[in-house]
């Protein structure tokens, strides 16, 4: 069966230039983005329940920009005043320019990695280890914090937000010939959405191999593994698995 019809499980790209419109355009399939997840914040009230006061720390860490948004909305709900000797940790430099959204960058004291990695920290979390860090993470994170233990890192892990599935209503269509998911939790809301669901012909891709994982434990087929040797990314497996399918048509 030919594929037709592809959900990516991502918020529609912004830019008009994604890679996804020319797939489209080039295999004449159809490309529809309906995320399977959902990121909420916590509440005041069950912050509150965690026992943390953020005015107790004298530093955070940020490994997205969606930590910083929830961060600064649970500090102005709780009316937390952020002192200017704050100190911020980023994983890369965009997650460290987009606290310009909510301080005035040049004035405050502000870290960052290179590769995006939590070990890229390290060398600056050691040489200000007098400080005492706060955490911001979602619920679901794949973040090793044993490096920060192995260095005597004093740090709070502080949860704001979590991922929920993004339920389908039942006036939605589900007629995709091919699925393509980008981590576990898109997954269980497959799962969730769809308890009955049968794979049969729907071609099923993954990116990364937690999410892989996800998808051969939930006992269904992986037709496209990214990244791979051949492709690096979702767009590049999805264009080298069309190509294959048209050469096979053409045969």
């Amino acid at each position: 069966m030919k594929v037709k019809k592809v959900l990516v499980s991502q918020p529609k790209p912004t830019s008009e230039k994604s890679p996804y419109y020319d797939i489209a355009e080039k295999y004449g399939v159809e490309i529809e983005f309906r995320p399977f997840i959902k990121v909420e914040g916590l509440s005041a009230k069950e912050f509150r329940q965690s026992k943390i006061a953020i005015s107790d720390f004298t530093a955070i860490i940020f490994t997205a920009r969606t930590a910083i948004d929830h961060f600064f909305r649970l500090c102005e709900e709780m009316r937390v005043n952020i002192p200017d000797t704050m100190k911020y940790f980023c994983t890369t430099e965009s997650i460290a320019l987009y606290l310009q959204k909510y301080i005035i960058y040049r004035k405050r004291k502000i870290f960052h990695g290179k590769t995006g990695k939590l070990e890229d920290l390290v060398p600056f979390l050691v040489k200000h280890n007098k400080e005492k860090f706060l955490y911001a993470i979602s619920n679901v994170h794949k973040d090793d914090f044993s490096i920060l233990d192995n260095h005597k890192i004093n740090y709070t892990k502080a949860v704001m937000y979590r991922t929920v599935s993004n339920d389908f209503t039942p006036e939605e269509k589900f007629d995709y010939d091919m699925l393509l998911f980008f981590s576990p939790s898109g997954i269980d809301s497959l799962l969730k959405n769809f308890p009955e669901f049968k794979q049969n012909d729907i071609r099923i891709g993954s990116f990364g191999s937690t999410t892989a994982q996800a998808v051969r434990d939930a006992g269904l087929r992986l037709d496209i593994e990214a990244p791979s040797p051949k492709a690096p990314s979702m767009t590049a497996a999805l264009e080298l698995f069309l190509k294959e399918e048209a050469k096979c048509e053409q045969e």
